[in-house]
């Protein structure tokens, strides 16, 4: 059923994309792909759909290995000004399984639902020096094992800087308020993610290195990876976006490999 759904979407994003005529207003500016964000900001009543076909990722520790599998990873976006959108962001299905070392272990189901709200403070179409902030919150509607099972929220301040008409900069700064491992209070984490963008015709290249904190009392932790993008907007479809992506981690504390594509469509 899941699946049906799944490819349904698919064909939803896909049908009319043969329709899509260059319109006045911003270039596309997807969320994906990458771990940073951009500051650009959806035109005033413009919709966007951001989609994951699979993303899976893999990492093996102490012999033990563990695969997270989702499909379907889905972002919706709408321009509610000329300088404010809201994001809505929900994993459908999300598969965590661990094996090696004793008995294997499988847990699938859905992930928690975010929503949030980006403010663009120079620059919405991301051209220039472009910056915004962008609060967010999320909810624990996700299935005992997959999400969080509590209430969470942070704040991501993205910032763009054009090199050239073809290579960009990018810095995103977040800084979070997490549920504690052990199911009670909270604790800080954050991330942060300095990247470059190059144009080469309709596809971009994109280069990134990420890292991450999560202060649990149970244990702190530091995440770190270097990541690929690549993203392909087609000459007569200016409102379609294709991407894969590939990221490394850089240490013991990380996913060895994540291995994504998927896909953006502006309405």
């Amino acid at each position: 059923m899941k699946t049906a759904l799944f490819v349904g979407l698919i064909a939803v994003l896909l049908a009319g994309a043969s329709l899509a005529q260059a319109e006045d207003g911003r270039s596309l500016c997807a969320n994906r792909p990458g771990k940073g964000s951009p500051p650009c900001v959806l035109d005033q009543g413009r919709f966007q759909v951001e989609v994951s076909g699979v993303d899976y990722s893999r990492d093996r520790t102490a012999g033990v290995t563990t695969e997270t599998t989702l499909i379907g990873d889905l972002g919706l976006r709408y321009g509610l000004t000329p300088t404010l959108e809201a994001e809505l962001a929900w994993s459908p299905y999300v598969q965590n399984r661990q094996h090696g070392g004793g008995p294997s272990s499988r847990t699938s189901g859905a992930g928690d639902l975010t929503l949030g709200f980006r403010k663009s403070l120079a620059n919405p179409d991301g051209s220039g020096v472009s910056v915004a902030i962008q609060p967010f919150v999320t909810a624990p509607t996700g299935r005992s094992g997959i999400g969080a099972d509590a209430w969470q929220g942070g704040v991501v301040v993205p910032v763009a800087i054009a090199l050239s008409d073809s290579l960009g900069l990018g810095l995103t700064t977040e800084v979070d308020v997490a549920a504690n491992s052990s199911g009670h209070g909270s604790h800080a984490a954050g991330s942060f993610v300095v990247g470059l963008g190059k144009a080469v015709g309709p596809v971009s290249l994109g280069v990134e290195l990420w890292t991450g904190v999560d202060d649990d009392p149970a244990g702190r932790t530091t995440q770190a990876s270097f990541d690929l993008s690549a993203a392909w907007v087609p000459q007569s479809l200016p409102n379609l976006q294709f991407d894969v992506g590939l990221n490394a981690g850089l240490n013991p504390d990380t996913p060895d490999l994540e291995a994504y594509c998927g896909l953006a469509r502006r309405f």
